[in-house]
């Protein structure tokens, strides 16, 4: 299993040229081998903010276009150490408060991170792929 940041997950369902291939290839893996796909309880938070304020368009209602997530990916929900390990990554991680905890998720659960974040992606500290 891999997990998708909110990016990455929203791309994936509304414009997936903007993948690279490597995500696609490891996106396309997991669900060849029964894997399947993870995201963080935070990305749907972040989803609906964007739904709500305007910066994703969708033809469905805001329960509905969230359900379609949570048929199509396992969400991990907020734990003591996904919350313990979001505020022990460096000062050179990036400060974003959703960025934290869905890094952290990936982290505490094994998973590589599906991210376009420069930042995350320099900081090594989580396994991604982009």
């Amino acid at each position: 299993m891999i997990l998708l940041d909110t990016q990455a997950v929203l791309w994936l369902s509304l414009a997936p040229e903007k993948l690279s291939a490597a995500a696609i290839k490891a996106i396309e893996d997991s669900r060849r081998m029964n894997e399947g796909i993870g995201i963080s309880d935070r990305t749907l938070w972040e989803l609906a903010m964007m739904v709500s304020k305007g910066r994703v368009d969708t033809d469905l209602p805001l329960r509905e276009f969230l359900h379609m997530f949570e048929r199509q990916c396992a969400i991990f929900p907020m734990s003591v150490e996904v919350a313990a390990q979001s505020v022990s990554f460096s000062e050179a991680f990036p400060k974003d408060p959703s960025d934290r905890v869905i890094a952290a998720t990936a982290l505490v659960h094994g998973l590589s991170l599906v991210t376009k974040n420069g930042l995350i992606r320099k900081s090594g500290e989580v396994p991604t792929i982009w």
